[in-house]
C-alpha cells in the first residue's frame, strides 16, 4: 500500500515512493533500454507512485523527454519535479542560478516534459553568485505565470542557513544525497527542514546501488557506468567492504518482512526520517517493484536500531 504525504506549506500531496530520474537521462549507469525506463514509469504509475524526480541536467534533457514518454495522458495525475542551476554550455559544466538563466531553463523543461506547469521546480546548486532573494524574485514570477506550482531546493547544508532563514515558507522541500551507505548529511536533513519549514527528500538512497544487495567485492563495472570511478566511493575500497556489512545485516531483516534487500534500506530512510520523500533511481520495472515493497509496513525498534548502529 502506498504512503503519501503533502508537502510543506502546499497542498500538493505525493508519494513517499519517488522514481528518480537521473537513470533516465541514460548516462553514465551502463546499459539502459528506453523501452524498459518508460515500462518502470508505467509500473510505477500502477504501484500509486504519484512523484517523479529529474533534472534538465540529467543525460543533457533526455531524462526529462523519456519521463514525458513514460507518462503520456497521465501527466495531470502525478506531481512532476525537476531542477535548474547545472548549466552546460561549450563543454564546459558550471552552476547558475540567475534570474534571466531561469527563465530559458524553465522554458526548455517545460517543452521537453510536453507540459504547461511544473509542479516543483528546485534549485539543484547554487551557484555562489546569485543571492536567494533574486532566485525567489524569479521563481515567485513564473509561479505567478502558472508555469510552477512550487519551489524547492537541493544540496544545501548548514552553511546556507543563514541566508535562507530570511525566506522560512517560501521553499518547501530540500533533498540531498542519504542512506544507510551515506549518513554524512543526517544533521543537515534535519535541522534545515525543522528550521525553514521544509519536507525532506533524499536521493542516492540506495547509495548508487550498493544496497540492493545484489554487489559483492568482485562486482565490476563497465567505462560507460559511473561507479566504476573511485569518486562513487560506496562501491570501492573500505567503503565498498563496510557496506556489504550493512547488507549483510539487511537480509535477514528483509527475508523477515518477506521483502527485498532494497526496500529495507528504502524504509529505514522512511522510518528515521518522519514525513520524508525517498528517491529512488530505477533502469527496469523488477527495480521499480522491489522498491515499492518497502512500502505498507515498519521496522522494528530493535531492527531501526541494529541499522542505525551499523552503518554509522
Amino acid at each position: 500500500m502506498m504512503e503519501y504525504i503533502t508537502l510543506r506549506n502546499t497542498d500538493i500531496k505525493v508519494s513517499r515512493l519517488c522514481m528518480g530520474g537521473c537513470p533516465m537521462g541514460q548516462y553514465g549507469w551502463g546499459g539502459v533500454n528506453e523501452n524498459e525506463l518508460i515500462d518502470a514509469v508505467h509500473t510505477a504509475l500502477d504501484s500509486g507512485v504519484t512523484m517523479f524526480d529529474t533534472a534538465d541536467t540529467y543525460g543533457l534533457g533526455k531524462s526529462e523527454e523519456t519521463l514525458a514518454k513514460g507518462l503520456g495522458n497521465h501527466r495531470h495525475e502525478v506531481v512532476i519535479a525537476t531542477k535548474f542551476g547545472v548549466r552546460v554550455e561549450s563543454g564546459k559544466t558550471f552552476y547558475d542560478n540567475s534570474p534571466a538563466y531561469i527563465e530559458k531553463a524553465l522554458c526548455a523543461s517545460l517543452r521537453r516534459l510536453k507540459t504547461d506547469y511544473i509542479d516543483l521546480y528546485q534549485v539543484h546548486y547554487r551557484d555562489g553568485t546569485t543571492s536567494i532573494s533574486d532566485v525567489i524574485e524569479a521563481l515567485e514570477r513564473m509561479k505567478q505565470k502558472g508555469y510552477i506550482r512550487a519551489y524547492g531546493l537541493s544540496n544545501i547544508h548548514e552553511d546556507d542557513l543563514p541566508e535562507l532563514k530570511e525566506h522560512k515558507g517560501r521553499f518547501v522541500s530540500m533533498q540531498d544525497e542519504y542512506s544507510l551507505a551515506c549518513r554524512k548529511n543526517e544533521d543537515d536533513l534535519f535541522d534545515l527542514s525543522r528550521q525553514l519549514e521544509l519536507t525532506p527528500m533524499t536521493w542516492g538512497s540506495l547509495g548508487q546501488g550498493i544496497l540492493s544487495g545484489k554487489y559483492t567485492e568482485d562486482s565490476v563495472f563497465g567505462a560507460d557506468d559511473r561507479r566504476s570511478r573511485d569518486v562513487y566511493v560506496n562501491f570501492h575500497g573500505d567503503k565498498l567492504k563496510k557496506n556489504l556489512q550493512i547488507v549483510e545485516r539487511m537480509r535477514p531483516i528483509a527475508e523477515k518482512h518477506g521483502v527485498s534487500v532494497s526496500s529495507v534500506a528504502v524504509r529505514f530512510i522512511l522510518d528515521h526520517i518522519p514525513d520524508s520523500v525517498v528517491l529512488v533511481g530505477v533502469k527496469r520495472p523488477a527495480q521499480m517493484l522491489d522498491n515499492v515493497s518497502s512500502m505498507g509496513w515498519t521496522l522494528a525498534t530493535e531492527e531501526l536500531n541494529e541499522l542505525d548502529v551499523v552503518s554509522r
